[in-house]
């Protein structure tokens, strides 16, 4: 399944980790500082450490890292890559996604059908499946999570954003059509159901029951179900894993399904690998450390470390995979949401007024040396970004094709910020057309040293104009919870991904009411509601834009369709794209039939990997 999270995108908060499957299998990420690694690496318990590593070799298992503890290990409410990087490995879709072509395959259906109108879709389930506890899977299991979880307005996700078809936001129909048949049916014409609608769904034995019943806050039980204090071992997929332990703070054990259904071409069942094992390590350079001591055998690559990873290739016993740019996107953006929550401004009116200002977003994104980024910051492994569709879609519009960009120029940036009645000072500040002085807070996660660097430069290149950044990295959980809870930011450093090659996966970014809408996000569900937000006219084209995109059936007309809609992005600039880096990931040697790309990253075909003899 195809959709922007905050990433493994859900939010990309760290470097390329190859942690999920289908569209969480293309995640990048970041940097490093060798001083700081011994204090970096004491609160993982080297002792403890060093005697799971000695067990370790005992049992064929691939052990990576994980930068944050799971939030949740509901698959549904999850939208961090802590979470969705433990639980893409226990969940499969109906169909898969090819990691090298993106093409779809069967998956846990055998076969799919397309009406002629392009309204309905029946997906047919291999026969005899069973689910990570042994109980069989149905296709009543597939109309439980579509029509009584992700459908259920009582039970908000970016999911559902998904299924909101046509520009009424209609759910398509679900129903049993047979034994193993089920069939999607949709108000329209829908390009991206086929896509959508073979993602992963939930086992009805052990959830409907929650789903139905309400705890004494009156909301589904569901929603409190399977969080981090429930038992790891209650949780029930579909994947080639399921749970075996859980400690905060240290690790995620995973081990092989036995129901898994695979099986090779000889019978044999897969995946080969019995174990997964996630290691919490929230800090990149602590990582980097284990990685090159042999704790870990897979680690995303930075273009911070390539150089020095690469010569230690041979008598590390690994090679650098690279997969052309990463399927992510990388960003500034402002808080443009002029709205109240109990009396309160969610922004500074002051600081709304400039956020809200065109000229001002264009004039920063003029101010930005992206070019020094992509020199300094990733030793020139990327490239400049202009667009949240990624460069290898073939809906991506390029610059020579007409997509606006924004050179370096600071020179520019300062007259058009005085065309529009800013002014500066004596000592070269720069004020607004009331003499406020223009400053403003901007967030990134910490631990992540690529966006701290990212931020260290933007702020000096805003200081050139005479701009004061205060920048102040946060903990991701309180960054994520100050955009989805609070909504109290002024600017951030982010990126997304997840969205493939399909670009209707980033309609909950850019439908005004998306879940991931975050330059001015609307109040979710069980939030105190927000007052005065106000949605501009380019705001609702652009979502507008993507609702057409997906009711357009032919393949050159939703180019055109896209096309507009980046045109328009870039335009109003409500994101400010950075750089895209090159997806790259160090694989030990030991770990076999490894077939690495940008979309999958190293680990897409979990399933088919072996582990050589030590």
């Amino acid at each position: 399944m195809d959709l922007f999270r905050y990433s493994d995108f859900i939010m990309a908060h760290r470097r390329k980790r190859p942690h999920g499957l289908g569209w969480l299998r293309s995640l990048p990420h970041h940097w490093r500082a060798i001083a700081l690694i011994a204090l970096l690496v004491l609160p993982l318990s080297a002792c403890s450490f060093d005697q799971f590593v000695k067990q370790s070799a005992r049992v064929p298992r691939i052990v990576i890292s994980g930068l944050s503890d799971p939030k949740t290990f509901n698959t549904i409410l999850s939208e961090d890559s802590g979470s969705s990087g433990v639980l893409g490995y226990l969940y499969t879709g109906l169909l898969s996604t090819n990691g090298i072509t993106g093409e779809l395959e069967p998956g846990l259906a055998e076969s799919w059908e397309v009406s002629p109108d392009q309204k309905q879709i029946t997906y047919t389930l291999r026969p005899g499946l069973s689910w990570s506890d042994g109980k069989p899977m149905t296709v009543d299991d597939v109309v439980f999570t579509y029509n009584e979880v992700i459908f259920n307005p009582k039970i908000p996700s970016s999911t559902s954003d998904l299924f909101r078809i046509g520009a009424e936001g209609k759910f398509p129909a679900v129903e049993k059509v047979g034994d193993r048949q089920v069939r999607f049916t949709s108000p329209e014409p829908f390009a991206p159901l086929l896509r959508f609608a073979g993602g992963s769904f939930l086992p009805q034995h052990a959830l409907q029951d929650t789903v139905r019943k309400v705890g004494a806050d009156g909301k589904p039980q569901f929603l409190s179900t399977w969080g981090t204090d429930a038992d790891p071992t209650t949780v029930i997929g579909n994947g080639a894993y399921r749970f075996r332990s859980y400690q905060p703070g240290q690790r995620v054990i995973l081990e092989r399904n036995p129901y898994f259904w695979r099986k090779d071409a000889q019978g044999q069942p897969q995946p080969y690998v019995e174990q997964i094992v996630i290691q919490i390590i929230e800090s990149e350079d602590a990582s980097l450390a284990q990685f090159r001591s042999g704790g870990l055998d897979v680690e995303g690559v930075s273009p911070a470390d390539f150089a020095l990873l690469k010569q230690e290739e041979t008598r590390g016993k690994f090679k650098i995979y690279e997969g052309g740019a990463v399927f992510s996107s990388s960003f500034v953006a402002f808080n443009m949401n002029q709205g109240s929550r109990n009396g309160k401004p969610l922004v500074d009116p002051v600081k709304s007024r400039w956020f809200n200002s065109l000229v001002f977003r264009q004039a920063i994104a003029h101010a930005l040396d992206r070019a020094t980024m992509v020199n300094n910051l990733y030793q020139g492994l990327g490239e400049q970004q202009n667009s949240p569709i990624y460069i290898q879609s073939p809906y991506y519009l390029p610059p020579e094709k007409g997509l606006p960009t924004y050179e370096y120029d600071p020179a520019k940036t300062k007259q058009m910020l005085q065309d529009a009645g800013f002014k500066y000072s004596p000592l070269g500040e720069l004020l607004d057309a009331a003499g406020n002085r223009v400053r403003f807070t901007l967030n990134t996660n910490s631990g992540n040293k690529v966006r701290e660097a990212l931020g260290s430069q933007i702020k000096r290149d805003l200081a050139a104009i005479g701009i004061q950044v205060d920048f102040v990295p946060l903990a991701f959980n309180a960054l994520i919870s100050k955009m989805d809870g609070s909504q109290d930011w002024e600017a951030i450093i982010l990126g997304l991904q997840g969205a493939g090659i399909e670009p209707d996966g980033g309609r909950n970014v850019w439908s005004p009411n998306g879940h991931l809408h975050l330059f001015n996000q609307n109040a979710k569900e069980g939030q105190e509601p927000i007052t005065g937000r106000q949605v501009a006219d380019w705001e609702q084209a652009i979502g507008d834009l993507y609702v057409k995109g997906g009711q357009e059936l032919d393949d050159d007309k939703r180019k055109v369709i896209y096309a507009e809609a980046q045109k328009l992005i870039q335009k109003h600039v409500p994101l400010i794209f950075l750089v895209n880096p090159l997806s790259m990931s160090a694989v030990r040697d030991e770990i076999e039939n490894v077939k690495y790309s940008a979309l999958g990253g190293a680990l897409w075909n979990i399933y088919e990997l072996k582990i050589a003899e030590r």
